[in-house]
């Protein structure tokens, strides 16, 4: 099978390392970036240096109006309509949508009026097929033309969850993520962006903030028989990435923590090898950066209160995991099409 070729549209936290991810891939490549509010010589250092993952570990040039990565070309856009993004001259054929504001069908579809194939919107989506990677990915149908990759808390989540009910069966569940800094949040107290979240516009540097998140409930679309019975809130805290699931649940089937644990490693090193990992180290989180699986059991920090109440702690690389399954999914689909 020959280079799938990515376009990407937001060159922000997670459009870049998606190019990462897709240079660093033999399947994959990265044909052409659009980000309107950057010019190509601004996009080129976000590229080459950043403060979590290091220095970009290939070459990073210009060259007229494209980036060569890796002595590939990238083609430059900077168009704010979708629409008229060129997509078709490079020959694209999955846009990664990262702008965080395409992020509905009607609205990611629009770049398929600029020749590309297919979209995934790199967040969850209002009416567009979320698709998590180890858990329902198998769905996709070539009919589809934009998709989900749903959030990276749900792609912590779905496959710690599918291993548990499948095994264990879940009655219900609450969720906390733990999760580290985003881009939303500001550095000192100021208005939240949107001004609805308040304490969400106070300082990112000096606060634990408690938040909302849909990725429990986001679970259920991906997993139907959990519709209804997970819920969860985040608490966002001052680091610079990698967050950890906190995921208490009640099962149907009564089982020991050791059973528990050995069902999770189990998939590990099976069906969800590559997507789940496990330790049972004494690991902190910044052991995580830039690990590149959706989930890992940390399976020390791991506590049961009896056979049926259990507490699973999962960790996730809240850029680099999400932005391999990405890339896992375009291949995915690729294949799926090509059948």
């Amino acid at each position: 099978m020959s280079e799938i070729k990515l376009g990407i549209n937001g060159f922000g936290r997670i459009g870049r390392l998606v190019l990462r991810a897709g240079m660093a891939n033999s399947s994959t490549t990265v044909v052409a970036v659009n980000d309107p509010f950057l010019s190509i010589e601004y996009a080129h250092y976000l590229l080459k240096y950043d403060s979590i993952h290091g220095k970009y570990p290939g070459t990073v040039e210009i060259d007229g109006d494209s980036l060569i990565v890796d002595g590939k070309q990238v083609k430059f856009f900077a168009e704010r309509n979708p629409s008229e993004i060129p997509w078709g001259s490079v020959e694209t054929d999955f846009v990664c949508e990262s702008t965080g504001v395409f992020t509905t069908t009607e609205k990611a579809k629009a770049h398929l009026a600029g020749g590309a194939k297919k979209v995934i919107i790199s967040a969850p989506s209002a009416d567009a097929p979320m698709f998590v990677c180890g858990v329902n990915h198998m769905n996709y149908t070539k009919d589809l033309e934009v998709v989900s990759n749903a959030s990276c808390t749900t792609n912590c989540l779905a496959p710690v969850v599918k291993v548990l009910n499948d095994n264990f069966g879940i009655v219900e569940g609450l969720m906390t993520t733990i999760h580290a800094s985003t881009a939303t949040q500001l550095v000192v107290d100021g208005p939240s962006k949107g001004g609805k979240d308040w304490r969400g516009g106070r300082s990112a540097l000096l606060n634990m903030i408690p938040s909302s998140t849909g990725a429990a409930k986001a679970v259920g679309k991906v997993i139907p028989e959990m519709n209804g019975k997970l819920t969860g809130m985040a608490v966002r805290i001052p680091t610079g990435d990698v967050s950890m699931v906190d995921l208490t649940f009640r099962s149907e089937k009564a089982a020991s923590g050791e059973e528990v644990m050995a069902a999770l490693k189990a998939a590990s090193e099976g069906e969800l090898a590559g997507i789940l990992g496990f330790t049972d180290e004494a690991v902190v989180s910044q052991d995580f950066v830039h690990d590149p699986h959706s989930s890992i059991i940390d399976s020390s920090a791991c506590i049961h209160l009896n056979e049926n109440f259990h507490k699973i702690i999962s960790w996730y690389d809240n850029e680099w995991g999400y932005s391999n399954r990405l890339i896992d999914l375009a291949i995915h689909m690729s294949k799926v099409d090509a059948a």
